[in-house]
């Protein structure tokens, strides 16, 4: 029983350093498209991470990384607007032209949004993406852009409040998650 205490530690401790290093890891590839994952609004008004993954999202796209911005994120009870429609308004008032934005607003989670992101890259036979988000959540958002048939490239914003405040704690969370990534895919499903 230790043994299989202490080798769950050591696989458990090797996927939190994957998950930290993925964190660390800013590609800023020229892609097809930069695709934002979606976080909280309050009544229209994006949240402080919402705000933070987008103003990263324009700048990469001032840089001419990709033509086109997915934005992605449905609708959590109560909302009268999606993530993804907040979003593309946040970032047409940031100089992003209304035209280089694609909306996705459906999905209230990372596999449902880069699930909707792909089926609408897949369509326009496009397969590259920079994937915009908080730090500890680019080692699954690339697993889960890889199961979808992308080939994905990170650039984590780096003025989100979660890495202030959250940061290991999330890290310590997705060091569980990446793997289930993974196993789905294995299995198939």
């Amino acid at each position: 029983m230790l043994r299989l205490f202490l080798l769950g530690a050591v696989l458990y401790g090797a996927m939190f350093i994957y998950v930290w290093l993925a964190s660390q890891w800013d590609e800023r590839a020229n892609s097809d498209a930069i695709v934002v994952l979606g976080a909280a609004h309050y009544n229209g008004r994006p949240s402080s991470v919402l705000r933070a993954r987008l103003d990263h999202a324009a700048e990469l796209y001032q840089e001419h990384r990709a033509p086109v911005v997915i934005v992605t994120g449905g609708m959590a009870e109560g909302d009268r607007v999606s993530e993804a429609t907040v979003s593309q308004r946040y970032l047409v008032a940031r100089g992003v032209p209304a035209s280089a934005i694609v909306v996705q607003p459906v999905g209230r989670n990372t596999r449902e949004s880069v699930a909707s992101a792909a089926e609408w890259l897949h369509d326009r036979s496009l397969e590259t993406v920079l994937l915009v988000s908080d730090p500890f959540h680019m080692a699954r958002l690339t697993a889960e852009a890889h199961a979808h048939g992308l080939i994905a490239y990170t650039s984590p914003t780096r003025t989100s409040p979660i890495s202030e405040t959250e940061e290991w704690r999330r890290l310590a969370g997705e060091a569980i998650k990446v793997p289930v990534v993974w196993g789905r895919r294995v299995v198939g499903k």
